[in-house]
């Protein structure tokens, strides 16, 4: 009798993030109880070419291959009751893959096609935030087509609010991919075209001495977040350099903050989940302002990093728990999702491995 489920982990991606997601996807897969799951890893190329098993194997570290099954070539008959989507940035959280699962009738891990599309657009999820009453910093975003057209217009409309320094951003993408500060107009210009190199729109966001804090949320209709963290980076700010490389940013978990305050950020984190009508996970950051002790939210993410050195499951271990029983969580909570989904026509989802790469 059949008692494992099948739990097919997409990773990769199209986006600037494959690197990331490639090493989150390895934790998860390494992580995931081999007793309750048969595990699928399936890739996709950094030109959206969805890998055969052996190929997708072959873009994860050996320990991590190891945990995987031996026999390279899987039954394509084998049932697919559930994917894991560890896909950063566009093609991935953006909701592309989330509407594509939605059709196909299967469940999936993490928020849906509209909470997706509005966390991964760091313009509109600030729209949402205002609407909701969430304090977030001075900020504008604009398109390369309006940056030709209206470069000076838009310099002197960014000296005025938000106002130098400021962090300028590629819209829709993570891991501090991207991102650059500018302290004047030389600067300014500099990282907007580094920004379009990445997006067609960027951000602008103003800039202010701030201790960064992020919390963990996890839930459908009654979501609970996590302690705050805080990270302390290893250079001027927290970019992809000091996620990924030097290794010397700090993590500080529980964050040496109020009782008042950890309570306020806990509390905002769950409404800006609702507001974006999340489910499942996400990670939200917030900014202290040092000098008027200010609370500000910085972002969502829907689908957070899940490296080793990621605050996602850091949070939670310190909020008691553990990483294989969160992804247990995350499983279970997007099952019952699909199914309050479903309603009385739900059915137990029938998607076969082969059935991936037909519609790939």
């Amino acid at each position: 009798m059949r008692h494992k489920k099948g739990v097919a982990v997409f990773f990769g991606g199209k986006s600037a993030e494959h690197e990331v997601s490639i090493q989150s996807a390895s934790s998860v897969i390494s992580a995931l109880d081999k007793e309750k799951y048969d595990i699928i890893p399936i890739a996709i190329s950094r030109f959206g070419k969805w890998l055969n098993i052996k190929d997708s194997k072959k873009l994860l570290p050996a320990l991590t291959r190891k945990d995987i099954e031996a026999n390279e070539h899987i039954d394509k008959n084998k049932q697919i009751d559930i994917v894991f989507p560890v896909l950063h940035g566009p093609y991935g959280e953006d909701g592309a893959i989330q509407g594509m699962l939605e059709i196909l009738d299967v469940p999936y891990v993490g928020a849906g096609v509209l909470a997706s599309a509005i966390g991964i657009d760091k313009g509109i999820q600030k729209m949402v935030f205002e609407s909701a009453g969430i304090s977030i910093v001075p900020w504008l975003f604009f398109s390369e087509e309006k940056w030709k057209k209206k470069k000076e217009k838009l310099i002197k409309e960014i000296k005025k609010k938000p106002s130098y320094p400021v962090f300028i951003k590629p819209i829709n993408l993570g891991s501090s991919i991207g991102i650059s500060k500018a302290c004047n107009q030389k600067e300014l210009i500099k990282g907007i075209c580094l920004a379009f190199s990445y997006s067609r729109e960027v951000i602008i966001e103003q800039g202010i001495d701030a201790r960064e804090i992020e919390c963990a949320v996890l839930g459908n209709d009654n979501p609970k977040s996590s302690v705050p963290g805080e990270i302390i980076a290893s250079r001027e700010f927290y970019n992809y350099k000091a996620k990924y490389i030097d290794r010397n940013s700090k993590l500080i978990i529980p964050a040496k903050i109020s009782k008042t305050l950890t309570k306020e950020i806990k509390l905002i984190a769950i409404k800006a989940f609702v507001a974006i009508k999340a489910s499942g996970m996400a990670r939200v950051d917030f900014l202290l302002d040092k000098k008027t002790k200010k609370l500000y939210l910085n972002e969502i993410n829907t689908i957070p990093g899940f490296t080793k050195i990621s605050m996602y499951s850091k949070l939670w271990q310190a909020s008691g728990v553990g990483y294989s029983e969160l992804l247990d969580e995350l499983i279970n909570l997007a099952l019952s999702e699909y199914y309050k989904k479903k309603g009385r026509s739900a059915k137990e989802p029938n998607l076969r491995l082969c059935d991936i790469y037909k519609i790939k």
